[in-house]
């Protein structure tokens, strides 16, 4: 019982890497349609550039800038390339091409950076006692860093013209665009939020672990499960239930191990889902 304050302390920071990847998938699958496979790789191609930026420049800032550059930019061009030509298609044809998206994402960064670990240059610092809880300097950067990047990412959809344009399409989108909003305008947004996202929480992974091709295809199903924990098309409830997701995780690994811990995420999933379909966050919808 002694260990659980430092159980939660670590879940909090894992869970802050599935809630950005869990609000990289809501946000796709509630403009889009569809649920994007590809996230966790566009994931790990932040990690590899922000890598390779850090490595050349010493600059972590500079390399989170170029990691959100580069996830913004492989999402645009894998919408232009196959996602647009999918549009109106059943969901299965777009999920199923966002897989093979991510092999290709993947097979390009094995070629590119070798299949070794790498890790990022950080200079090791010493552990400090808050309240009972080991925290690193590290802990406390990452976790400022991943907040301010979700507070970013919630002042666009709240308090911007383009990101009231998103919420309006997400909720009903024949009636935005009678409204008159451009769907043109709001897919290049949504496209370039979401994989900026992704490629900055494959780099804040990549600090935190070691970098990898797979890097993020080991973070997608704990991000696919915290969007439809969250209610799926909810970012404030992709966030929650990632910071959830994440204390679960650490706090059964006393009982079932490391190996088993992701099981019990999912039999929580189980659990909300027979009890609540619609999510922890989900509006529940009724039939006429």
């Amino acid at each position: 019982m002694s260990n659980f304050p430092q159980l939660i302390a670590n879940g909090l920071v894992q869970g802050l890497f599935i809630a950005m990847a869990a609000l990289a998938i809501t946000l796709a699958f509630s403009i889009a349609r569809f649920p994007n496979a590809a996230t966790g790789d566009v994931m790990t191609a932040g990690a590899y550039t922000g890598l390779a930026t850090q490595s050349a420049t010493g600059s972590l800032i500079l390399a989170g800038i170029v990691a959100i550059f580069t996830g913004a930019a492989i999402s645009l061009a894998a919408d232009r390339l196959v996602f647009r030509k999918l549009a109106g298609r059943a969901v299965v044809a777009s999920l199923v091409a966002s897989i093979g998206v991510a092999f290709v994402i993947r097979a390009v960064l094995g070629v590119t950076f070798g299949l070794s670990q790498l890790v990022y240059d950080i200079p090791l610092t010493r552990a400090k006692l808050y309240w009972g809880v080991r925290l690193t300097p590290l802990d406390l950067q990452v976790a400022g860093a991943v907040a301010l990047a979700l507070a970013l990412v919630f002042g666009i959809l709240h308090l911007t013209p383009i990101g009231r344009q998103m919420r309006a399409v997400a909720d009903d989108r024949d009636l935005a665009r009678v409204s008159g909003v451009r769907p043109e305008r709001v897919m290049l947004a949504l496209w370039m939020i979401s994989g900026g996202v992704a490629g900055l929480a494959g780099m804040m992974l990549g600090i935190k672990t070691v970098v990898e091709p797979e890097l993020g295809w080991s973070m997608l199903l704990p991000a696919f499960t915290a969007a439809i924990l969250g209610g799926i098309g909810s970012p404030g409830g992709a966030v929650a239930a990632g910071l959830l997701l994440g204390v679960v995780q650490e706090m059964s690994t006393p009982f079932v191990g490391f190996n088993y811990k992701l099981a019990i995420a999912f039999a929580a999933l189980l659990g909300v889902l027979l009890w609540r379909p619609s999510g922890l966050f989900g509006k529940r919808e009724g039939v006429r």
